[in-house]
């Protein structure tokens, strides 16, 4: 053994680990802290930070923080951060400097892992006091209550009182409150509000039936610093107040057959009423005293707020009469009580077995008309082919006269237009017998006489030499012609064919002659068209024309 003599030893290394046990509780390294926050700060904005030291380590440290609202008002929550185990403080409501500028909790740590064996150590939390101070900030002011409804009844005069609204200056100084009306939300200024009550008043007449309900946006402001403003929204209900008397509902028209019997329901009637009052519409009916001797229609009150129309008489005749006008009272409950006539146009028609309505003499009706949607798709598309056929034939037309109107532009450029008139003589002959005239010449020409014979020439058997027959009388052809040629003298509708024309005017400020044949002849035979070159180049063919026709008549002459 060790220590004795010749005895053996050995030695060796021994690590000894020690382990951590959570017996150190969490102690502040002060016990007061301080923070300050203004009083408009936001909910959740963070106010500060705390921690609590632990001598332990690991897990042993892991802490949780919770607070203690000595004033009890929850203004403040605390949480814990995991990460650095400190103890969040963040606003929780709303903060008022007026109503509490100071706030007191108490922050308590304590071991999230407690080991019971260490109980006897004692308790393994520690506590702080944390005191926040509320900042004062120049708050704008504050409506009481911040929302409001009032009412007014719509008959109400200009300058009527509806209500007022009050605002309130938080802060301690108390300001004096200005207020006003965003004109943005009452652009026709209907209300007003005097500016140092509040007091909101009609500015113009009101109609619920226009405009039940008015929602304008009211503005508070400090009378020393306007920067500072609060708005409320103002909901006004115009009360209603019966105005408006009931009317008939449409259809003003109804139809009846012509075989109806007594007593069939021909229209319901129903009415309108723009007023709403509280107790709801009650409407009484009847007819208007012109028509309550009527023998061929009643009206039964419902009393439902419609009435029923029915015949009183068997059949009706539309060759005798086809329309009837029913004049209807309409009376509603007030206050106060209105009434109105309404009119009911009643057409008699002719009807099949079952009652339908076919035909009426004055109008078609809707419901008589027979004709399917296929049927009603069909003409649409025939009338619609038929326009477009017109529209078609239309434009062809303007086409084609566009089209000729441009030839004849054409063809008078540069040519020369020759008119051949004949005169008037060729509708003469219509007025005798040609054949007889004929038979004449041939019998002359057959017989013969004086010098001529059947071998006379041919330029010998003319009309003068026909005349120096001896055996001929043309005495009546003579007072025939003569007197034809009277009446044509005498009548002055006949116009003049061979008499000289005037075919082409160019107007008094033309600096172009005229080509009227009578001036042209006055000048003699001798003229001298050598002017026409300087008419430029659309007379040019003319001019060439006329030079020519110069040459040759002086040719002729020589």
């Amino acid at each position: 053994m060790a220590g004795q003599q010749g005895g053996l030893s050995g030695s060796t290394t021994v690590t000894i680990v020690i382990t951590d046990v959570n017996d150190n509780p969490p102690r502040f390294p002060q016990k007061m802290y301080q923070f300050s926050i203004v009083e408009t700060a936001p909910v959740g904005s963070l106010v500060g930070r705390v921690k609590a030291e632990d001598s332990d380590v690991g897990e042993n440290t892991d802490m949780t923080y919770q607070a203690k609202d000595e004033g009890g008002l929850g203004a403040f929550r605390v949480t814990t951060d995991s990460q650095s185990q400190e103890a969040l403080l963040s606003v929780q409501k709303a903060l008022d400097f007026e109503a509490q500028p100071v706030h007191t909790l108490v922050v308590e740590a304590l071991n999230k892992y407690a080991d019971p064996r260490f109980a006897d150590l004692g308790t393994f939390r520690d506590q702080a006091i944390v005191r926040v101070s509320v900042l004062n900030v120049d708050e704008p002011p504050e409506f009481q209550p911040p929302h409001g409804l009032m009412e007014v009844q719509e008959d109400a005069l200009v300058g009527s009182v509806v209500g007022a609204v009050t605002a309130l200056d938080p802060d301690a100084a108390n300001n004096p409150i200005r207020y006003a009306i965003d004109r943005t939300s009452d652009l026709e200024h209907i209300f007003d509000i005097d500016p140092e009550t509040g007091t909101i008043v009609t500015g113009k007449l009101l109609d619920r039936e226009t405009a039940g309900w008015h929602n304008i946006t009211i503005l508070a402001m400090e009378a020393d610093n306007q920067r500072k403003v609060s708005r409320t929204s103002l909901q006004i209900r115009i009360l209603d107040v019966n105005d408006n008397p009931p009317e008939l509902a449409t259809p003003f028209e109804a139809a009846v057959c012509e075989d109806a019997q007594p007593g069939e329901l021909i229209h319901t009637i129903s009415v309108v009423d723009r007023d709403e009052p509280q107790s709801g519409h009650h409407f009484y009916f009847t007819l208007a005293p012109e028509a309550s001797g009527s023998r061929h229609f009643s009206l039964l009150d419902i009393t439902d707020n419609t009435a029923a129309v029915r015949t009183q008489r068997l059949g009706f005749n539309r060759r005798e009469q086809d329309l009837f006008l029913l004049p209807i009272l309409v009376v509603d409950s007030g206050p106060p009580a209105l009434s109105s006539t309404g009119t009911l146009t009643i057409r008699v028609c002719g009807c099949d077995s079952s009652g339908t309505i076919q035909s009426c003499n004055a109008t078609a009706y809707a419901m008589a008309a027979s004709l399917s949607p296929g049927a009603l798709i069909a003409l649409l598309v025939c009338a619609l082919i038929l326009v477009v056929l017109v529209l078609l034939i239309l434009t062809l037309k303007r086409h084609q006269k566009g089209h000729l109107a441009s030839e004849e532009d054409e063809d008078m450029r540069d040519n020369v237009i020759k008119y051949n008139d004949e005169g008037g003589g060729e509708q003469d002959t219509e007025a005798y017998d040609m054949s007889a005239l004929r038979s004449l010449y041939d019998f002359s020409e057959s017989k013969g006489g004086g010098e001529g014979g059947p071998g006379l020439p041919s330029e010998l058997r003319s009309l003068p030499q026909w005349g120096q027959a001896p055996d001929l009388d043309f005495s009546l052809f003579r007072d025939y012609i003569s007197r034809k040629v009277g009446l044509a003298d005498e009548d002055p509708s006949v116009p003049p064919y061979d008499s000289f024309q005037t075919y082409a005017f160019e107007g008094a400020d033309s600096p172009l002659t005229s080509f009227s044949s009578i001036n042209s002849r006055s000048t003699g035979s001798e003229q001298d068209f050598s002017y026409l070159n300087s008419w430029g180049p659309r007379f040019r063919q003319l001019a060439a024309l006329y030079a020519g026709r110069r040459g040759e008549e002086d040719a002729a002459e020589s």
